[in-house]
């Protein structure tokens, strides 16, 4: 009887150990304002080391953090010799992502690596490519990584990913899986990250694959339909940077409320049918800015967004600095 007691309470821990997701917003914009780009932080919630997915803005964005307790536990006290900014930069990201290489993207990163620790960056062959040969090349900034040209200072070890392939994701106990995106000509991409039988789901920029002329977001549906049917999905961030009525000649890689519910539809399609993806998180990324008098696209587009939702999904609009617990 103890034996199955000890073994019962077991089971019990273990099915609570990982019940889900940490996601901190560094930066929740694309364009424009420099303090405020796209960049966000993940962990599951049995592991120390976050993630990045993406570093357009860090520092400004862990301070903001920082001031609505999205870190609780990092403290002045216990963050000594550092300050909590630098505790949480330093000692708290494992590692990051990175999507593509446009510089809202990866702004961050290259910015305040003088004072990072050694950690990896993920990535595909083009935005490795990217980082290794026209940023961090001695020229636009000194070469903080561990190949390339000039002094290399070695601080980031570059890690170059097969599309489709799972790999382990260094020290934050996660495993990856990066998928191809089409962003106006630029290669972007998607990481499905996972943790035993769980997964989240990041997109880099991306257009329509109708406007795009490309076939990429439908095997990214496929593929996310199949976690939603194993019940291992939960939630996903994606880019939606314009208000309907943009039209589709001045996307330029990009998504509106229209086209990312025709998206969504397409993946529901996938994932069971209707009804399949009601509940699951969609966290809405890269809202440009607009500095027309009056104009509030970030209200366009969530008000959009809900009066198309007939998928049942919930739609969240991360504020810099926020912490959202995805079980």
């Amino acid at each position: 009887m103890k034996k199955y007691l000890l073994a019962l309470m077991l089971a019990c821990w273990t099915g609570q150990a990982s019940a889900g997701f940490d996601v901190v917003a560094l930066g929740v914009n694309g364009g424009v304002e420099e303090g405020n780009l796209t960049s966000y932080l993940i962990r599951s919630d049995d592991q120390k080391l976050y993630l990045g997915l993406d570093a357009g803005s860090v520092l400004p964005g862990i301070r903001k953090a920082l001031e609505k307790g999205s870190f609780p536990q990092v403290t002045a006290e216990n963050a000594a010799p550092l300050t909590p900014q630098g505790a949480v930069f330093r000692n708290l990201i494992g590692g990051y992502f990175i999507s593509h290489g446009h510089l809202d993207h990866l702004a961050g990163l290259i910015i305040s690596s003088p004072e990072d620790s050694k950690k990896p960056i993920y990535g595909t062959a083009d935005t490795i490519g990217t980082l290794r040969q026209h940023y961090f090349n001695g020229r636009v900034w000194p070469n903080f990584t561990d190949s390339g040209s000039g002094l290399r200072i070695g601080t980031y070890r570059l890690n170059q990913q097969r599309p489709a392939q799972r790999f382990s994701l260094g020290l934050t106990g996660l495993d990856g899986n990066i998928y191809p995106l089409s962003h106006g000509g630029t290669p972007s991409a998607m990481i499905l990250v996972s943790r035993n039988k769980e997964s989240f789901a990041f997109f880099g920029d991306t257009g329509p694959d109708e406007v795009e002329k490309s076939k990429n977001l439908d095997t990214v549906w496929r593929v996310l339909g199949d976690e939603v049917k194993a019940k291992r999905l939960k939630g996903i961030i994606i880019e939606t940077s314009y208000p309907d009525g943009v039209p589709d000649s001045k996307l330029f890689g990009h998504l509106t409320p229209d086209w990312l519910l025709k998206e969504l539809g397409r993946w529901q399609e996938y994932a069971g049918g209707e009804g399949a993806l009601n509940g699951i998180t969609v966290i809405i990324s890269h809202v440009k800015p607009s500095l027309k008098a009056g104009a509030d696209p970030e209200k366009e587009i969530m008000a959009q967004l809900e009066k198309g939702n007939n998928l049942g999904m919930k739609f969240v609009r991360m504020a810099q600095g926020d912490k959202l617990e995805i079980k």
